[in-house]
């Protein structure tokens, strides 16, 4: 079954040249937007759930949409809770079949969301950002998870963080962040599903003949990488 789905169009001939700057603002300055409330009472509903399944690893599932690549991992680590968090109401209602026991989808903005799992402590085995949208304008850096003030707390849970997208230069400037923050040195790799689809984009750009990338990084928890709000030790 063939597929068509658009491929990636940027006006960037390499990686944005305002990259190293924005990483090294989000390392140094504190981020003080206010949370929202309604995430905060999402993340108190989720933290309660996580709670019960205390001594199964967690994995996070960072914007899933509709939740089938939440139930695929679930499926795939049935000693794992898998919780899969995206911002849309419509999205995450629609029906793909029940949820596995090990398994929680969690309406929430996931910035907010990623900045409260940081205070709470949580320390993610796993944690997927499966074809984020890259916001290929190179106006739009700031917008991407590596040019984003949020960037700091997604590192600093730790864990196997792996990326997949259509875009290798997302994925090329993701790898130059984490080296930048962290050190650790990564490969984009080709990402070849076979007939398995974490996602429906990965089923979507795989099916229109589009490449896939991945990339994979070990990180170690590390608080220091989040600047410290005033007042803080």
């Amino acid at each position: 079954m063939q597929a068509t789905s658009r491929r990636i169009v940027t006006n960037q001939a390499g990686p944005h040249q305002g990259l190293e700057t924005r990483v090294a603002r989000a390392l140094e300055y504190p981020w003080r937007k206010p949370v929202a409330e309604h995430t905060r009472e999402a993340f108190a509903s989720a933290a309660r759930w996580r709670e019960a399944r205390s001594d199964l690893p967690l994995i996070l599932d960072a914007g899933c949409g509709v939740g089938i690549s939440t139930r695929q991992l679930a499926e795939a680590f049935p000693d794992h809770a898998v919780m899969g968090i995206d911002r849309s109401d419509s999205r995450l209602s629609r029906e793909h079949g029940p949820l596995p026991d090990n398994a929680l989808l969690v309406r929430a903005d996931l910035v907010d969301f990623w900045r409260l799992a940081f205070q709470a402590n949580w320390r993610p085995a796993r944690h997927y950002l499966l074809y984020p949208n890259p916001y290929p304008k190179a106006a739009l850096l700031k917008l991407r998870w590596h040019g984003h003030p949020v960037l700091p707390f997604i590192l600093a849970l730790g864990g196997r963080l792996e990326l997949r997208s259509n875009w290798r230069l997302y994925l090329e400037e993701f790898s130059l962040a984490l080296r930048q923050a962290t050190g650790v040195e990564t490969l984009v790799e080709a990402h070849a599903p076979g007939t398995t689809y974490l996602t429906p984009f990965e089923r979507k750009y795989h099916l229109s003949g589009q490449p896939l990338w991945r990339l994979v990084a070990g990180l170690s928890a590390n608080p220091a990488l989040v600047p410290a709000q005033e007042g803080e030790s």
